[in-house]
């Protein structure tokens, strides 16, 4: 093992841990990790040793400066290494603790979940993410297992199980070509689901050039490669969250929490995000292969932004080398021109690099590939977060939004109505002897 890692001279950090790697039970269509398989031609073993978790979680909590400290859970499937991988987990986060408080996060497709899993998810109080992408027309077009079959109805009792035991769980859902037409269909399915926290991911991703030995285009290939037809397209993405948003915030604010619009009011009230993709610089959320190796962040899985080993190198000096300093400040200062001086660069602050692959209307490159459909959103909902955000300043809830906007639909309507019209409050009264008086 390692000697233990110096604190980080900067902020604190985050590393989502992939202990199996890319290995999964499901072959999700659209999955950029799955192809991670390639990297390790020679790995039989996909499973983290004890050596490489020890030293991951010792490092880890060793070098962050903060009360609590979250580890996250990912893979391929975590679930397919088995109880005893999570029950030693644990074991290991109480030895070395030091007085912290530990919190787990546990991505899951969910298939495998059963009674015993649930139970010690709730004992040991892990927060669960459950990927699902909609109602079963939209979940089993790209969701499937490795025999090409439908998953939802296992998806589902899945959430089930979690619920029965308690379990506190979000959902994760990827947003592609196809479920981005249907945003109110997916959103009220997500919220009958009983799903209080919504994450929705867009899918963009690039195939590459047969030159490549990934069958994505690395990140850092500007320009090459054809958008996948799975992905998201940047306008049915700015309608998809504006959709979603005009429902949640008419009817469902302070009761169902979606991640996006979180992020968004941060940004109203501070300026600052705490989203990494909406952050002005990035590589402070690292990602850490089954083997110890670690990098930027699990989209630039890359050969050729490997930051090195845990085994070799301690983890913490590997997250504030000059490389990966670098790395996050390329975010700020690679930005064009035209985002410079946009309008809502606040909130988006060019949202991911790794989707900036497009060019500016006067061909600099750079431009994030989902930019008019994010410009649309920001500009969309700017009135409502900012009455949250002068809410919040002045200690008031900003669930009050959804009254003051119903009353500005109903100052709309009563405007463009006739005079002889039902009046839009519903007194049963014409507008000229109601609302509409003088």
């Amino acid at each position: 093992m390692t000697p233990s890692a110096p604190r980080p001279s900067g902020a604190g950090y985050h590393v989502i841990a992939k202990p199996t790697g890319p290995i999964c039970n499901l072959d999700c269509r659209y999955c950029f990790y799955l192809e991670k398989e390639r990297l390790y031609p020679r790995t039989s073993a996909w499973a983290m040793d004890d050596g490489v978790l020890e030293t991951f979680i010792r490092d880890y909590i060793a070098s962050q400066d903060v009360p609590a400290v979250s580890f996250t859970w990912q893979g391929g499937e975590p679930t397919l290494l088995g109880l005893d991988f999570f029950r030693r987990v644990v074991e290991l986060q109480a030895r070395y603790a030091a007085g912290r408080r530990i919190e787990n996060g546990f991505q899951t497709n969910g298939i495998l979940l059963d009674d015993e899993w649930c139970a010690f998810l709730a004992k040991e109080a892990f927060l669960v993410g459950v990927s699902i992408d909609g109602p079963r027309q939209l979940h089993d077009l790209y969701r499937v297992d490795r025999g090409g079959h439908p998953t939802f109805d296992r998806v589902r009792r899945g959430m089930d199980l979690l619920a029965k035991h308690g379990v506190a769980f979000n959902t994760l859902t990827v947003v592609h070509r196809e479920n981005a037409r249907e945003p109110l269909e997916v959103y009220r399915f997500l919220r009958e689901a009983g799903s209080g926290f919504i994450q929705f991911i867009p899918i963009v991703e690039r195939v590459a050039s047969p030159a490549e030995p990934q069958g994505l285009a690395s990140p850092g290939t500007d320009g090459s490669g054809r958008v996948s037809g799975w992905s998201v397209d940047p306008a049915d993405w700015g309608g998809f969250l504006c959709a979603i948003f005009d429902e949640w915030v008419r009817q469902d604010v302070g009761r169902v929490f979606v991640q996006l619009f979180d992020v968004a009011l941060e940004s109203w009230l501070t300026g600052e995000a705490s989203l990494c993709i909406f952050g002005e610089t990035c590589g402070r959320a690292l990602a850490i292969e089954h083997n110890g190796d670690l990098y930027p962040c699990d989209h630039y899985v890359f050969p050729d932004y490997r930051l090195g080993n845990i085994t070799e190198t301690p983890l913490a000096t590997l997250v504030e080398s000059p490389r990966q300093v670098a790395f996050g400040e390329a975010k700020r200062d690679a930005l064009p021109a035209y985002c410079r001086q946009c309008a809502v660069l606040f909130a988006c602050r060019g949202e991911c690099p790794k989707n900036r692959f497009s060019r500016t209307p006067d061909g600099e490159p750079g431009l994030n590939y989902l930019c008019a459909g994010y410009k649309r959103f920001f500009t969309h909902i700017d009135a409502p977060m900012a009455f949250m955000a002068a809410e919040l300043r002045a200690a008031r809830a900003p669930a009050n939004v959804m009254a003051w906007v119903r009353d500005r639909d109903r100052q709309a309507a009563i405007t463009t109505a006739g005079r002889n019209d039902p009046c839009p409050c519903g007194s049963g009264l014409k507008v000229k002897k109601c609302c509409g008086r003088g």
